[in-house]
């Protein structure tokens, strides 16, 4: 067993033709070797060999001289004169595969893997075959007159009379032609290929199978280098070198790609393979922050300098290997690739997007980044993304920065497209906390305009903290130098924040006076009668300004609805309505006066202020009469007004009809039986609930209550010493100091109906 000399124990096994060991055999026994040979009485045998002794274990008749066979575990393929088989000594199974024609073929049968087999067949193919009898592996195109097979994983050698060829089953495809005449045997022992000659003994050494890979990427046969690469494992080699030697593989692959202009196949293979993403950056100039150190690794990933090499002087192929790299940072930024990395990638992505995509650039600098703040002004400047440069300083609280690039955009010292102007830095100064900062940019906002520059601070938050710099009274007199900013202001006061302070009502109100008296016949009637809108909601709708002030300028003019109003706030409705009604002829706005001013009042003030103006229309002034019938009927017919009707008839004048005030007098007949009636309801249900209450007391008065010295309290247990005492309806008898509440007994906590109560005697 252990040298050339044969083995003179063991039985002779005559007329075999082939034999061959079976590398994955059933033995239990490591000592042992199993053989399977074919003999000319059409048998194909199996023994098991040991030192000493050949046991035979299976003999298999076939119906044909076998020739040829291999075997693995109980499967044994066979090749007789013209056809191949597949037989199962465990089972005695027996599989015809395919024929062939002995004349052209020489019936070569290879183990290639667990029960699976490479048969010459027709045609010049190699044929993969299972136990099953089937393939699961497209076959191999070979040479003609092949007369021996061997395999390595993961290739095959074909042998003919002229040359050696190499096959990998990764792919099926020939890899390498060795010229080799006169070969007569070719077989794999022990991980080595040995072919002979007549006279001479070859080793067919393979290249390990990195230089195998680094000559397919070198030939940029990717997906060869990658398949390859893929079942290195099963060549040996170590766990933790496979996983390395591969994501490497991958990042030479996604170079190699990305060279040919790949761009999906290279961003997964980047991903795949884990890459260093400081190296895909590099190879861009100046894309990389200025204070990193990062060298490239060592041996290359690939053999261009820079991108430049790349596209060749093509614009059109730079801008979409731009657009690959700002696609590929931004779907690894945030992940376990840009862990470490994060400047390099938001800078990288800073100078990708100021040249190409300012949108894209302004959401990267306004959200959360880690962008080089040494050069990202310089860059931002050089393309004209100054808004960006602003957002930038201010996320990184750099707000005085931010302020002066803004102010110079909005001043025209600087040119951005993608700036949105005064408003978004009102905006942004409205919710500064650094008051100091705040004020020094009012004034330049409030000269720019006024109308928006007040928004500093009436749209500041409720819940900052109010310093001394920001109270109402400061901002106030800081802005009177700018009238509509002041007005703006103090309606924001006063009807947003709805602060109760007469000085701002006041204020307030001589502003929009003011503002009224200042327009002249010239102005528009639209903004004039928008300007008196706001004066009469504003005299209308509050009760904290100076009233006689207010009036005593409004008296001097023609501004009849406003001195109405405050006539009213003075309680002279006498006087406003008659302005109303004579001055304004304005019936409807004197009826909604009424209304206006007896909301929240009771029905007698409401009756009152309606009979006043029924006293206006029925008592007319230089004679009219006559010409007020029509708007004194429609007022008593009115649904809102309300009237002492006795009242209404003594002013009435006798010379009106009585149709003239039939609708009057029905609806008020009507509503005054509803009174009556309803009054006498709640007379009548008020009654009964007494009696009810006298029923119950009575009822409980009944029976007599007997405390004398032997009783005591049931919440206190002393005698009543006076004569005053509770009594719950449960009969629970307390002293009244212990009744705590007499709806509820203070013995056994039980509710009573608060109506009738405990009895007190």
């Amino acid at each position: 067993m252990f040298n050339l000399e044969p083995i003179l124990s063991g039985a002779k096994i005559k007329g075999v033709t082939a034999f061959c060991v079976n590398s994955n055999p059933r033995s239990s026994n490591p000592f042992s070797l199993e053989i399977a040979v074919t003999t000319r009485r059409r048998q194909v045998q199996v023994y098991n060999v040991t030192e000493d002794k050949v046991v035979l274990i299976k003999e298999i008749n076939i119906s044909d001289i076998p020739v040829n066979l291999s075997s693995d575990g109980y499967c044994i393929c066979i090749a007789m004169t013209n056809q191949y088989m597949m037989a199962n000594y465990n089972t005695g199974e027996m599989t015809d595969l395919f024929p062939y024609d002995a004349d052209t073929t020489s019936p070569v049968i290879k183990r290639v893997g667990k029960e699976e087999f490479l048969l010459a067949g027709p045609s010049a193919l190699g044929m993969f075959v299972t136990s099953a009898g089937i393939s699961q592996r497209p076959p191999l195109k070979w040479s003609e007159n092949i007369h021996g097979v061997s395999y390595l994983f993961p290739y095959v050698v074909a042998m003919d009379e002229e040359f050696l060829t190499v096959h990998s089953v990764l792919d099926q495809q020939q890899k390498q032609t060795i010229p080799f005449q006169s070969g007569k045997i070719l077989g794999d022992f022990e991980g080595r290929i040995l072919v002979a000659s007549r006279k001479e003994v070859y080793a067919l050494v393979p290249l390990p199978v990195e230089k195998q890979i680094q000559a397919l990427l070198s030939d940029q046969r990717v997906e060869e280098a990658l398949t390859l690469a893929r079942n290195a494992k099963k060549l040996g080699l170590a766990k933790e070198k496979f996983h390395k030697l591969y994501q490497r593989i991958q990042q030479q692959a996604g170079f190699i790609e990305l060279s040919q202009f790949h761009y999906e196949e290279a961003a997964q293979l980047f991903k795949d393979g884990l890459l260093d993403v400081r190296e895909l950056i590099s190879i861009f100039p100046n894309h990389l922050p200025s204070t990193s150190n990062f060298n490239r690794s060592s041996p290359l990933l690939h053999q261009f300098a820079d991108i430049s090499s790349v596209v060749r002087g093509s614009k059109e192929r730079l801008c979409e290997c731009k657009t690959f790299l700002a696609g590929y940072l931004d779907s690894i930024r945030g992940g376990e690739l840009s862990i470490g990395y994060r400047e390099e990638v938001d800078t990288a992505l800073l100078k990708l997007y100021a040249e190409t995509d300012p949108e894209k650039l302004i959401g990267l600098v306004s959200s959360e980044n880690t962008c080089s703040l040494k050069d990202a002004p310089e860059v931002l400047q050089r393309f004209s993304r100054h808004h960006a440069l602003g957002l930038l300083y201010r996320y990184h609280l750099d707000n005085e920065k931010a302020l002066h690039t803004w102010a110079r955009l909005c001043d025209g010292e600087l040119k951005d497209d993608s700036f949105p102007g005064l408003e978004f830095v009102v905006d942004f100064l409205s919710r500064l906390s650094d008051h100091e900062l705040v004020w020094r940019y009012v004034d330049w906002a409030l000269q720019k305009d006024p109308n928006l520059g007040v928004k500093i601070f009436t749209d500041r938050s409720e819940s900052e903290a109010l310093t001394e710099r920001m109270r109402p009274d400061t901002v106030i007199d800081y802005l009177h130098a700018y009238p509509m900013a002041v007005m703006r202001y103090l309606e924001h006061l006063v009807f947003t924040k709805k602060l109760e302070k007469e000085k701002y009502h006041t204020h307030l109100a001589v502003l929009y006076l003011d503002s009224v008296l200042k327009k002249d016949a010239g102005t528009p009637k639209t903004e004039m009668d928008l300007a008196r809108s706001k004066l009469r909601h504003m005299l209308e709708e509050s009760s904290l300004y100076r009233v006689q002030l207010i009036l005593g300028k409004v008296r001097e003019t023609e501004m009849f609805a406003e001195t109405a109003i405050l006539y009213g706030k003075l309680e002279e409705h006498d006087k406003a309505l008659r302005i109303l009604v004579y001055r304004l002829r304005d019936y409807g706005a004197a009826e909604r006066y009424c209304r206006i001013n007896s909301k929240g009042r009771d029905r007698a003030y409401r009756r009152r202020l309606f009979q006043i103006l029924l006293g206006v229309y029925l008592d007319p002034l230089e004679g009219k009469k006559d010409s007020l019938i029509a708007p004194a009927i429609a007022l008593l017919n009115s649904e809102d007004a309300d009237f002492d009707a006795s009242r209404v008839l003594q002013l009435i004048p006798e010379n009106w009809s009585t149709a003239l005030l039939s609708q009057f007098l029905t609806n008020t007949v009507r509503q005054s039986l509803h009174t009556a009636r309803i009054t006498k309801l709640q007379r009548m249900l008020a009654r009964t609930e007494n009696l009810n209450l006298k029923s119950a007391q009575i009822a409980q008065q009944r029976d007599p209550i007997y405390v004398g010295e032997e009783r005591s309290c049931q919440v206190c247990n002393r005698p009543f010493l006076e004569p005053s005492f509770v009594r719950y309806p449960n009969g629970v008898v307390v002293h009244t100091q212990c009744a705590w509440n007499k709806a509820v007994c203070p013995v056994t906590g039980r509710l009573f109906s608060t109506r009738v109560g405990a009895t007190k005697r």
